[in-house]
């Protein structure tokens, strides 16, 4: 019971820090200003003997506290306010809360071992992959004209002519001789000029004949 305690004088004052190094909890009560160290008690269970509850007050404890070199001591622990107490609390469940997880996990992998590595199928940095797409049938309903080969007769392939507009002489295949053009074909009134066609060009005037000269008569001997 805190009652029974000397609340009014206590034996010692100063800040009370929780710590942890594995799944032992420590309860450290140092000085406020320096942070010297005046006495701690290891946690290895919570709820239990090293920290018990009071039945009077949620705001007082008794903790068990060691020197390092066997001895042992109970104190009474209390805080002023009540938020701090709360916070005393949860901070020891949470730390062990943590620790009843971490055994249950390692005691479900010792009795399910994995059989083996996981298989990772990720791509590996700088990792290509090749895919022959020779045998890929066309999609239904593609309107793709195949190209058309050229034909050849008596093993002897005919090559299209060569671009740009050059005419090119024809090889026959039979006799294996150039065959010549035929000459293009005259036009009535049309002449032919490097082998370009012109517009027709007009005929030339026809000169006066001497019917249509008598007609008119000699200017020079008209009188007035």
């Amino acid at each position: 019971r805190a009652a029974e305690w000397q609340l009014e004088q206590p034996a010692w004052s100063g800040r009370l820090r929780i710590t942890a190094r594995g799944k032992t909890a420590f309860i450290k009560l140092e000085d406020k200003t320096s942070g010297e160290l005046f006495a701690q008690a290891p946690v290895e269970q919570f709820p239990g003997t090293a920290v018990e509850s009071v039945t009077d007050s949620s705001r007082y404890f008794v903790i068990r506290i060691e020197d390092g070199n066997g001895r042992r001591a109970f104190i009474g622990v209390g805080f002023v306010d009540r938020g701090d107490a709360f916070d005393f609390n949860v901070a020891l469940q949470d730390h062990f809360k943590w620790v009843r997880q971490q055994s249950e996990m390692a005691k479900q992998e010792a009795e399910n071992p994995e059989q083996g590595p996981k298989l990772d199928l990720g791509f590996k940095e700088g990792q290509t992959i090749k895919l022959n797409i020779a045998n890929m049938k066309k999609k239904e309903g593609g309107t793709g004209n195949p190209r058309p080969r050229p034909a050849s007769l008596g093993g002897l392939s005919l090559l299209p002519p060569p671009p740009g507009g050059k005419s090119s002489t024809p090889v026959c295949p039979s006799a294996g001789r150039p065959t010549p053009l035929p000459a293009p074909s005259q036009l009535p009134g049309t002449p032919i000029t490097d082998s370009l066609l012109s517009w027709p060009q007009p005929p030339a005037a026809a000169a006066p004949s001497a019917a249509t000269a008598d007609v008119w008569g000699d200017f020079t001997k008209a009188s007035g």
